[in-house]
């Protein structure tokens, strides 16, 4: 049966990036690039910002301070909740615990917090 699993796994992959690939880059609203170029980030052409996903970019002091801090915060944050985020938003949700949902607001509420508040402080 997990032999089943993986060969699904790779043949899914693989339509999705051959068979079903969508030529046209990711849409990004005018308001969004704005935002971005206000932090120091403009190369839009692929799926993330290069500025941000680079050797370079990660090992500056704000890519260690990313990578270490949001690193123990994920574990911190698994350990603390009980359970990874996927467990709390697929299967306790779906078992109507309360806990899960509890979970669930805070995993929300700490990426919109990392988005809003961490990263700016991160890319200057």
């Amino acid at each position: 049966m997990e032999l089943a699993f993986v060969a699904g796994i790779v043949i899914g992959g693989v339509l999705a990036g051959v068979v079903f690939r969508n030529p046209e880059p990711v849409a990004i609203a005018a308001s969004t690039r704005a935002s971005l170029g206000a932090l120091g980030i403009h190369d839009f052409t692929g799926l993330v910002p290069r500025e941000l996903f680079t050797w370079r970019a990660l090992t500056t002091p704000s890519g260690l301070f990313a990578i270490v801090g949001g690193g123990f915060l994920v574990g911190f944050g698994t350990a603390y909740a009980g359970g990874c985020t996927s467990g709390h938003g697929i299967s306790g949700v779906a078992n109507l615990e309360v806990p899960s949902f509890i979970a669930l607001a805070a995993f929300f509420a700490g990426g919109l917090l990392g988005t809003f508040f961490l990263v700016p402080l991160a890319l200057r």
